[in-house]
């Protein structure tokens, strides 16, 4: 009897925390340098708190959650997406708030590799005499906030490589004449992407043959729009582009070698672009040097988007965490751009992880395995 009674809770515990790991979505994109964290407090079976990392990063699910349960939380399970903080900042430690609130049982679900808590908030939980229940949907949750632990361990962001793919195997023309490859339910998908993600990052070559918006444009979600990035070694962005045209809207920053072309810098710089500074290996960026530097700026996730010889260098270099295919039904033909890969040639390493359809588009999500 008592199996099965355990093998009951198990599942309440899954379902519960399924819903924490959907609620900490919410806020993906928008709480760098924290990760998006969701805590719900359940009492008799119901939800009686909720909390997500606030956008910028404070307050943090837990004290969130705990505020909305109010004295309901005594006695009650808390269920928190990644270990409690155990550290004090500008804020006490969330563990703290847990006990003081009279938590009696916490269900974590992904490990925190931050040395100032990985294991020190669940032991201040134990110590109170809390009883902790670790690793419940670790793998959903840490799916969700892979910015951060890559982040974290890496020092670098999480970078994901998005292709839109044609049946014939290409990414676009050689003429520079842009083509629709997916329909609109999987462009719609996309910028879905884009306001879960940090930056956007593209090559110049793509900056000027298609002239980007790179903006989340769905009704809404416009202001969620992700800082954009160009790897202009030489600052050849045109002063015309889209990108600098709304780079006073959203955020454009150039990563260009130091001292060049002071004048056309500072034309830049007048309609709003910001400058990274960077590395160079020969003719390329130095791109683990220049992730090194986005991820000291608190960013966590980076979409690159294009073009062929941008996810080609990325590649080469291992640093794709995350490769997000869509394939179309069109071909394109004799004059197009070969994608750098297709669904048959995915790299050694990683494992497919999800598969959807949009409409008549297929959709694969593939994840380096570490």
């Amino acid at each position: 009897m008592a199996g099965r009674d355990e093998a009951v809770q198990a599942e309440i515990d899954r379902r519960f925390m399924a819903a924490a790991i959907r609620l900490s979505r919410r806020h993906l994109g928008l709480t760098a340098t924290n990760p998006s964290v969701a805590t719900l407090i359940v009492r008799d079976g119901l939800i009686i708190g909720r909390g997500v990392t606030a956008i910028g990063g404070r307050p943090h699910a837990e004290t969130q959650a705990l505020a909305e349960a109010g004295e309901g939380a005594r006695g009650a399970t808390a269920y928190v997406t990644l270990e409690p903080c155990a550290h004090h900042g500008r804020t006490p430690p969330c563990a703290d708030a847990l006990v003081t609130a009279g938590i009696t049982r916490v269900v974590g679900a992904a490990s925190d590799p931050d040395p100032r808590v990985c294991g020190k908030g669940y032991a201040i939980l134990r110590e109170a005499g809390i009883e902790v229940v670790e690793d419940i949907l670790a793998a959903e949750a840490a799916d969700l906030m892979a910015g951060y632990l890559i982040r974290s361990s890496k020092k670098r962001p999480e970078v994901t490589l998005k292709l839109a793919v044609s049946a014939d195997g290409m990414i676009g023309r050689a003429s520079q004449v842009q083509v629709a490859i997916t329909g609109p339910v999987a462009r719609r998908q996309v910028h879905v992407m884009r306001a879960e993600a940090d930056a956007i990052l593209i090559g110049i070559g793509t900056a000027i043959a298609d002239d980007p918006d790179l903006t989340c444009r769905l009704p809404g979600m416009e202001d969620r729009s992700p800082v954009r990035i160009v790897l202009d070694r030489r600052l050849r962005l045109p002063l015309s582009s889209k990108l600098a045209q709304t780079a006073r809207q959203t955020p454009v920053l150039l990563a260009a070698e130091g001292g060049f072309d002071e004048a056309r810098r500072n034309a830049l710089a007048a309609s709003g672009v910001g400058f990274l500074a960077t590395e160079t290996f020969g003719d390329r960026i130095a791109l683990p040097e220049l992730l090194e530097d986005l991820a000291s700026q608190g960013m966590g996730t980076v979409m690159v988007e294009g073009g062929a010889e941008t996810a080609k260098h990325f590649l080469e270099e291992n640093l794709v965490d995350r490769i997000a295919l869509f394939t179309g039904t069109i071909s394109i033909g004799a004059d197009g751009i070969r994608s750098p890969l297709d669904a048959d040639t995915i790299p050694s390493g990683f494992s497919l992880v999800r598969e959807a359809r949009f409409a008549d588009d297929r959709y694969l999500e593939y994840v380096r395995q570490s």
